[in-house]
């Protein structure tokens, strides 16, 4: 028997983790096969799409109508037992995701009367990428490195492809509402709306304003709510009128800077704040009464659906008594009541870290850590919502120098700019302009005699241009077109003279050639004219649109992630180690909110999943060990800063090295266990968070208050409440409170956890690289950079249940597809035929049962019931690791008939074999004949 037949081992399933590994790079740039909406799986070529032929039929059926010598002959002509079962490896896996996109001041009433039409919405959106992988941005190592750039990838190792096999399959279902939705919120806009500046007495038109959007809040999830559409993530395009004394208005949370130095220097207001009890509720419950828009998202097509008012009158109403009310409210209010009236609001309201820090600063008279939020015209709300007003703003925010996708405030389409700008001149108008025309034509000419066929000839090419910019593509013909219609009448005939004898060559050529000229126009009279500026100024709106829709579904509803497997488990351990300089006496007299600590950990959660929250306290006087750690991993850098003004600025910053520091922690923690992938338990992983408290500022990586690494969390905490960060929005740059970076935290924890990265970045085809795009790096979540605020969006929360469902659908398509591949390396014969019948069943039984748990995990998934596709996760793993142990176990009792095959010695003659056989039989005979026995001598 072979030696190397001999020595077949069974893969186990580490091995397997270790072959995939070493291929997961070939797995970033698969081929592509063909997409198709309509199908769940993708498989590779030379295969069909998914469908029930691929699942064996039920063996009783094989049994009956497939005798043994078919049997074997169907087995012997596969040639090996992958194409005898029609398995092939799987390229593709499709989640489906709905989404709504609810265009508001659309239907005629909006901002410059826009009005879309069904046509429009179905040429525009079809264009859209319904289909798109999922992706993984790679890690970068070292300290020096800002954010994901560019790196190389040929170097790293990925545990999952970065291009992923499992594709987001978008159905699209856009919504026009109608007019009384409209209303509504451009009413609550112009109620909501204060002034930025309370010292502003400028004319309103000039002022800036900005809107309440706590209170939007309310409006966009009342509406999601009665119109039922909570299970498919919404989009809202706003539209609306704006208001003229209200020209240019955005959307905060909280108080505006102006606000704050206002109750700074008021201690009188201080005061009243401080006396003043609860204030009620100023909205009441809209969602009592709910209305279908449809029964169940349409999946897989684009679709278009028109709200009748009757849809939302009882919404409408409901709203409009409320904002009735607020603006009775309002009326009578100056600014310090105005102001008040919003303070108690944030109070007693739900955004907690605005309450703690507003009960903070109050209670400290000092005010150095509230800082007012950015103005945006966008918006990440907290459940399967977001917004964009396109009457809003223009702003700009992202990073101050050297940048790249930040938003400007060309950003957005702009209903004013593309629209606005192609609106049809009136009549005196059009009569100034040709007359303009006219003498800027003729002013070449001077006081020279110039011949009658040049001065036509000049008329023309005044009349022509001024056609194409005025008369040509109007929906409403001016009379003066009328009249430059008639006269070319009257030039055709002057032209048409100069064709006689009298007149020279010269003349009669240009005459004819401007009669050609004129015979291919059609520039006043043609009544099937399309309106063609002003469609083109729509194809550019509805193209600008669309590319900003598409962002949105890149970068808020199926973000990448950073790249790593990121497992589902029950329960949570957060083990949080507080290290200080000096030791207290208590761990709660530690500058931190443990509870607003603990509560935005929990936030990271599933429904489904327990937290363990466990806080230590390690000062440093009394572990020189971690001294040692901390000061080795300090370092100082001259960071060089060019400020939102021109100003060029220097600073020497202290910051942790974050690779130092893990190794420092990693030596001194050998016998413990940091890494969270190290659990004991395959129910609890452990994260542990390394707090460090400073006086002077300090930062991780030069940048971060928080770095996300592989085996723990970093966070730093000092004393400064106002750095200046390398940020900016609307021309200031963005101030970090570095004594509470609980938001910082919770984004690296959340990185840690479930790959999530900031908003602004995506992983990029084209680029092969992590590209930034700071559109929608909005909302109080702890991945935007427009707030301070830290509160997970369902969004973010959807993201984090979806990564794991993929890791899980992942590994598992990894792990079936290598099973394929031993069954394809494994050849059929007749011998081994009868010994894979007792296997075969079994064998397909456990490959369908894998499958059936795809389709399931799909299906649950695109209904957004993310608890219950958790519940199918480990039995996906369990049925995953049985059918490759199977393949394993069938390819080991198949090994020894295939080690013992029977083989043939064929043997050929020549004239030169006999000679040889001859001195080989001569060489045997006298070594081996017989000898003649001596004889014995005493």
């Amino acid at each position: 028997m072979n030696s190397t037949c001999a020595k077949w081992l069974i893969i186990s399933r580490k091995a397997f983790k270790f072959l995939v590994t070493i291929d997961g790079a070939s797995y970033g740039t698969h081929k592509r096969g063909i997409s198709s909406v309509f199908s769940l799986f993708n498989l590779k070529e030379k295969s069909k799409f998914w469908n029930e032929a691929v699942i064996r039929r039920d063996f009783g059926d094989l049994e009956t109508s497939i005798s043994d010598k078919v049997g074997v002959a169907n087995y012997t002509k596969a040639g090996n037992i992958a194409s005898y079962l029609k398995l092939s490896e799987v390229d593709s896996m499709y989640l489906p995701v709905p989404v709504n996109f609810i265009f508001i001041g659309f239907e005629g009433n909006g901002n410059r009367e826009f009005k879309l039409r069904v046509e429009e919405l179905q040429r525009w959106f079809t264009k859209i990428d319904h289909i798109f992988e999922h992706t993984r941005v790679p890690h970068i190592s070292g300290a020096f490195t800002q954010l994901y750039k560019n790196i190389d990838d040929k170097v790293q190792q990925h545990q999952l492809p970065i291009i992923s096999h499992i594709n987001y399959n978008f159905s699209v279902h856009a919504i026009q509402m109608g007019g009384k939705v409209s209303s509504v919120f451009e009413r609550a806009i112009k109620i909501l709306a204060r002034r930025e500046n309370v010292s502003d007495t400028r004319d309103g038109s000039d002022a800036i304003w900005q809107v309440d959007v706590d209170m939007m809040d309310v409006l966009f999830t009342s509406l999601v709510d009665y119109l039922q559409l909570e299970s498919a993530y919404n989009l809202f395009i706003l539209n609306p009128k704006p208001d003229n004394k209200k020209a240019k208005y955005g959307y905060r949370r909280g108080l505006s800077d102006s606000e704050i130095n206002f109750i700074k220097e008021n201690k009188s207001l201080q005061g009243k704040i401080n006396e003043a009890g609860s204030v009620p509720q100023k909205f009441p419950d809209l969602f009592k009464s709910k209305r279908p828009l449809y029964e169940k998202n349409p999946m897989a097509k684009f679709a278009w659906t028109i709200t009748e008012d009757t849809d939302t009158v009882e919404w409408y109403n409901l709203c409009l008594d409320a904002l009735n009310n607020l603006e009775k409210l309002y009326q009578t209010k100056d600014t310090a009541d105005t102001i008040q009236i919003k303070v108690m609001e944030l109070l007693n309201g739900k955004n907690v870290d605005l309450k703690l820090l507003l009960e903070k600063e109050l209670k400290s008279g000092d005010f150095r850590g509230l800082h007012a939020e950015c103005l945006t015209d966008t918006w990440i709300g907290k459940d399967r919502w977001a917004f964009i007003d396109l009457s809003a703003g223009p702003f700009s925010w992202g990073p101050a120098v050297g940048g790249e996708g930040v938003r400007t405030e060309l950003s957005l389409p702009n209903v004013e700019r593309t629209i606005g700008a192609v609106e049809e001149i009136s009549e005196n108008e059009a009569e100034d302009r040709l007359q303009d025309a006219i003498q800027e034509r003729f002013s070449v000419f001077g006081d020279n005699d110039h011949q009658a066929i040049d001065i036509l000839l000049a008329e023309i090419d005044i009349y022509e241009l001024f056609a194409f910019k005025h008369c040509k593509g109007r929906k409403v013909k001016l009379a003066l077109c009328e009249e430059l219609d008639a006269r070319m009448t009257d030039m055709k005939s002057e032209l048409q003279s100069f064709q006689d004898e009298e007149y020279d060559e010269s003349h009669r050529r240009k005459a004819v050639e401007a009669l050609k000229r004129m015979e291919n126009w059609n520039l006043f009279s043609d009544p099937n004219e399309p309106f063609q500026n002003y469609t083109v100024a729509r194809d550019t709106f509805l193209a600008h649109l669309g590319a900003t829709l598409w962002g949105s579904m890149r970068h808020i509803i199926s973000p990448s992630i950073a790249d790593g497997a990121y497992h589902y488990y029950e329960r949570i351990s957060f083990q949080l180690f507080l290290i200080t300089p000096q030791k207290v006496r208590h761990i709660k007299q530690l500058p931190v909110d443990l509870q607003a600590l603990q509560d935005g950990l929990s936030s990271l959660l599933l429904p489904s999943q327990k937290i363990i929250f466990s806080p230590y306290m390690l000062p440093l006087s009394e572990d020189p060990a971690l001294a040692m750690a901390f000061s080795v991993a300090r370092r100082a850098a001259a960071v060089p800063l060019l400020l939102v003004n021109g100003t060029y600025r220097k600073t020497v910053s202290s910051y942790l090295d974050s690779s130092i520091l893990q190794h420092q922690l990693r030596r001194l923690n050998e016998h413990q266990s940091l890494k969270g992938s190290h659990a004991h338990s395959r129910s609890t992983l452990e994260i542990p968070i390394f707090w460090f408290i400073h006086g002077d500022p300090l930062l991780v990586d030069k940048h971060y208050q928080a770095k996300a690494l592989s085996d723990m969390v970093i966070v730093v905490q000092s004393e400064e409440s106002s750095w200046e960060s390398n940020l900016q929005c609307n021309g200031q740059s963005l101030l970090w409170d570095l004594r509470r970076p609980i938001k910082a935290a919770l984004a690296a924890t959340s990185e840690h956890l479930a790959g999530l990265l900031p908003l602004h970045l995506v992983y990029s085809q084209a680029h092969e690289m992590a590209v930034e795009d700071w559109i929608w790096s909005v909302g109080c979540n702890p991945l935007s950079i427009t707030s301070p605020g830290w509160h997970i969006s369902r969004f973010q929360s959807d993201t984090i249940a979806r990564s794991y469902i993929i890791t899980s659908l992942e590994e598992s398509i990894q792990l079936v597809n290598f099973a394929v591949r031993l069954l394809t390396k494994q050849h059929t014969s007749d011998q081994t035929y009868k010994l894979f019948r007792s296997q075969e069943r079994e064998l397909v039984n456990k490959y369908n049962y894998v499958v059936s748990l795809w389709r399931r995990i799909a299906s649950v998934t695109g209904e957004l019931r993310y608890v219950d596709a958790m519940r199918l996760l480990y039995t996906l793993e369990d049925a995953s690791n049985e059918f490759f142990h199977y393949v394993n176990e069938t390819k080991a009792l198949l090994h020894p008939i295939n080690c013992t095959k029977e083989r043939r010695v064929q043997v050929e003659f020549d004239m030169t074999t006999i000679p040889a056989f001859l001195i080989v039989l001569g060489i045997l005979w006298l070594v081996l004949r017989p000898r003649r026995a001596k004889p014995k001598i005493n």
